[in-house]
């Protein structure tokens, strides 16, 4: 999923407007229509606000905390916002694109939305958990559901040593970086490094270099989602190496731990005619013209 800049904690934290409480739906409606309780969450844009004004004035909408279902408009950027936001509160997330990219929001459509997120199908994704060492021996954590990425901070390469379940699998790595890709994320940063897109539900990593130099030819690897991936920066003080996962970022790491985290998801609503699963398929087949 790719990542955009529309995202707005304020919007997040009950903007003006968020507190009208009241339920979606008439008699008559489909099953689970009637009782639904729907937010608003919408990105800090001309588009995304114009969007957020035309639904506010046709349905009635609840605060996030009371909402069965949190429609979020803007683009990915904004998508992976509201889903650390709302993570652990088993809340489902609709999106509806007015950013750019939008992979993983649905088509912006006004009309009918009660009944077309009771007609939606759920995706559920799991995050990456990070664990970090620096230099100065400090701990940080951090979740990421597109991707964890290592970087060089400096002109110099990055140099690492891959660990997979505690077995060294490759004693040195000269590189630009390092990602390790979600399914969601597959399609984002790590396809634009050259690394494989993932079917969305399968049960698998992608370990992907950044501008590998030794050994040159290696173009990463594809792991099971049970793998603990460990990273450890060489030469620290002469190649110093930061570490992302999503938006959060920590600089001159050490070492870098890896693994899903099964326990914790955030449940995303798609168009059953344009699920996430046919969207990493087209993707696919989206410059074969």
């Amino acid at each position: 999923m790719q990542a955009d800049d529309d995202m707005n904690d304020d919007r997040m934290k009950g903007a003006p407007g968020m507190d009208a409480s009241a339920e979606v739906g008439t008699p008559g409606d489909d099953a689970g229509v009637k009782d639904m309780k729907i937010a608003i969450i919408a990105a800090d844009t001309p588009e995304a606000r114009a969007a957020e004004e035309e639904l506010r004035q046709r349905y009635q909408v609840v605060p996030v905390q009371q909402a069965d279902v949190v429609v979020a408009l803007g683009g990915d950027g904004l998508m992976l916002h509201t889903m650390h936001e709302l993570l652990g509160t088993n809340k489902r997330i609709f999106g509806m694109n007015r950013g750019s990219l939008g992979f993983l929001m649905n088509e912006y459509r006004a009309d009918d939305l009660p009944r077309r997120i009771a007609r939606a199908v759920e995706t559920e994704i799991h995050p990456l958990r990070m664990h970090v060492r620096d230099v100065q021996g400090q701990e940080h954590e951090a979740l990421a559901f597109n991707e964890v990425s290592l970087f060089r901070q400096r002109h110099q390469a990055a140099k690492l040593r891959i660990c997979v379940d505690g077995k060294v699998r490759m004693q040195e790595l000269v590189c630009d970086g390092l990602i390790i890709a979600t399914p969601a994320g597959s399609t984002a940063y790590n396809l634009s490094a050259h690394g494989p897109i993932l079917p969305i539900d399968s049960p698998l990593l992608a370990l992907t270099p950044i501008s590998p130099f030794r050994p040159r030819r290696w173009r990463g690897a594809i792991l099971p989602d049970t793998a603990r991936v460990s990273v450890r920066v060489l030469e620290v003080e002469k190649r110093p190496v930061a570490a992302v996962a999503d938006n959060r970022e920590y600089r001159n790491v050490l070492e870098v731990d890896v693994v899903q985290d099964r326990s914790l998801a955030a449940r995303l609503l798609f168009d059953p005619e344009r699920s996430l699963t046919e969207k990493v398929i087209a993707e696919q087949f989206r410059y074969c013209d």
